[in-house]
């Protein structure tokens, strides 16, 4: 598991040498909240880090230009939070509001825009608009492609991001070809137990489970649960996707009582890491419901 004990630790402390040698509206202050943010993201402590993320984002509208681009970076990171709990309005929201200040303040191939078109197209892909998600994960490639070595690892986001939409409307020759562009990528870029890794390996499994290859399916999936032990926190919502994963793959190839266990396993990890009525613990329960007399 990444060290996020002693990052948070290191982070914690320029804060404290910062609140002490700074007034409380300086923008330095506003960067060690949005840092602390970001580990709180990671391991799923959503409400913790949209609580430093918002700190962040008052002190900078005190000390800051309206359209100076650290804003935009709040905006972000607060969009993604509330991306990954389900506020999707507020999601696209916060990244268009990043968006319109990098627009202004920005060349138009700055890697930023590319990482907001990107967030922007996450959720219209998670409220099911597929042509407005590819669009924008169109532009952010177009960016990236500009500016970046083939082998970035930002390039493997916006492909596996191609690839999810592709794959969600049915074409599987597409979605294969994006995932493998993704896998290549992380796998000449990233060590390897590395989170993104087993995204990939998790996004090609899904495919194949599609397409009824039950077999490759679960031998990706079970590689995907070999990987984030070692990379992330026990009560990670990424977990429980991935013993749902294995799960769906079970159902599929009529092995209940298996399909069961990993269901079950899944809803306790997002338990405890995901409100009550966030849209993908009730899917897990869904799923769990539709085995549980067969």
């Amino acid at each position: 598991m990444g060290n996020y004990p002693k990052a948070f630790s290191s982070h914690e402390k320029a804060l404290e040498i910062r609140q002490q040698s700074r007034p409380t509206n300086h923008p330095d202050l506003a960067q060690s909240y949005n840092n602390i943010g970001v580990v709180h993201s990671t391991i799923g402590n959503y409400q913790k880090a949209l609580s430093y993320f918002e700190k962040a984002l008052e002190v900078q509208q005190q000390s800051l230009a309206s359209n100076h681009p650290d804003l935009a970076d709040s905006y972000n990171n607060i969009g993604a939070v509330h991306s990954k709990i389900g506020n999707y309005q507020k999601a696209l929201s916060s990244h268009e509001k990043a968006l319109g200040i990098q627009q202004q303040s920005l060349p138009p191939n700055h890697p930023d825009l590319a990482q907001s078109y990107n967030h922007i197209g996450i959720v219209h892909y998670k409220i099911g608009n597929y042509q407005k998600a590819l669009s924008y994960y169109g532009k952010a490639l177009e960016v990236q492609q500009q500016l970046l070595p083939s082998n970035h690892p930002d390039l493997a986001s916006s492909y596996n991001n191609i690839g999810a939409v592709h794959q969600d409307m049915g074409d599987y020759p597409k979605a294969f070809s994006y995932y493998g562009k993704a896998l290549e990528i992380r796998q000449q870029s990233l060590p390897s137990n590395h989170p993104d890794l087993a995204s990939s390996y998790s996004n090609i499994g899904l495919v194949h489970n599609d397409m009824g290859d039950y077999p490759e399916a679960l031998s990706l999936h079970e590689k995907v649960l070999e990987i984030l032990p070692q990379s992330l926190p026990s009560n990670h919502p990424d977990l429980a996707q991935s013993y749902n994963n294995i799960g769906l793959v079970h159902e599929n190839m009529g092995i209940y009582s298996k399909a069961r266990t990993f269901y079950e396993r899944a809803i306790q990890i997002a338990q405890q890491s995901l409100s009550s009525n966030h849209p993908k613990l009730q899917m897990l329960r869904n799923n769990l419901e539709r085995v549980k007399n067969k």
